[in-house]
């Protein structure tokens, strides 16, 4: 498929799921905004959708230790992904000031270890568009211009003050730990509930009986807190 065609599709489906959520709250915005999804990336980065079939695993429950096999009903992290949602940060009070927050809509396109997000009502820092090419992270909004640094984490830190455990999220929204977490946790039809990633502690949320969360909340001692709602 073109990259511009796989584009284009994937920001209407981002239109129409931003629309119908936030129709209520912005819709004066709404009638005259018109959203246009990721193509200042789309030279760069081609995203592919779709879900990867399951395969055979074992996991380790070992508390404290790094993951080393994987359990035969976990899903296969998604190589290539399209998803979309919401995601809210919080960050903990300082001496200057009390606990800070903010939000929003975001579409992540992946394939491998590169990836594209956009995100509406960045935190403060108006429409935002993160790119990642697998070596350098790129940060472009309207309140900083374009900035770079070596991992995404890194670059939202720089841009917002905001943490986010970015590099683990690939991992996550597929239902699995990602490598370097210790103490995960399953439910009883064998899907992940918790895992921690150093100071991250992250909970998972899901559908039904769907193997691949619908949310994901991670929280830091210190009151650094992530919450994501995942529409796969």
């Amino acid at each position: 498929m073109p990259v511009a065609t796989l584009f284009f599709q994937l920001s209407a489906e981002f239109k129409s799921k931003y629309k119908s959520k936030c129709q209520s709250k912005f819709q004066s915005k709404a009638k005259s905004q018109k959203l246009t999804l990721l193509t200042a990336m789309a030279a760069t980065l081609a995203i592919t959708s779709g879900c990867q079939s399951l395969k055979t695993a074992n996991t380790s429950h070992q508390s404290g230790t790094m993951i080393q096999a994987q359990n035969a009903d976990q899903p296969k992290k998604l190589e290539s992904f399209n998803i979309t949602g919401k995601i809210g940060v919080t960050t903990p009070a300082s001496d200057s000031s009390g606990a800070q927050g903010g939000s929003a809509f975001y579409a992540w396109g992946q394939q491998d270890d590169r990836f594209a997000i956009e995100l509406i009502g960045a935190l403060g820092i108006g429409k935002t568009n993160i790119e990642y090419d697998g070596q350098t992270a790129t940060l472009v909004s309207e309140k900083t211009g374009t900035l770079t640094a070596d991992d995404p984490e890194e670059l939202l830190q720089k841009a917002t003050g905001w943490q986010a455990p970015i590099s683990q999220i690939p991992y996550w929204i597929s239902g699995r730990p990602a490598p370097s977490d210790s103490a995960p946790q399953m439910d009883a039809q064998n899907r992940l509930i918790s895992s921690v990633n150093g100071e991250w502690t992250a909970s998972f949320t899901y559908k039904g009986s769907d193997k691949r969360p619908s949310k994901i909340s991670a929280v830091q001692p210190q009151g650094n807190k992530v919450v994501m709602t995942i529409n796969h």
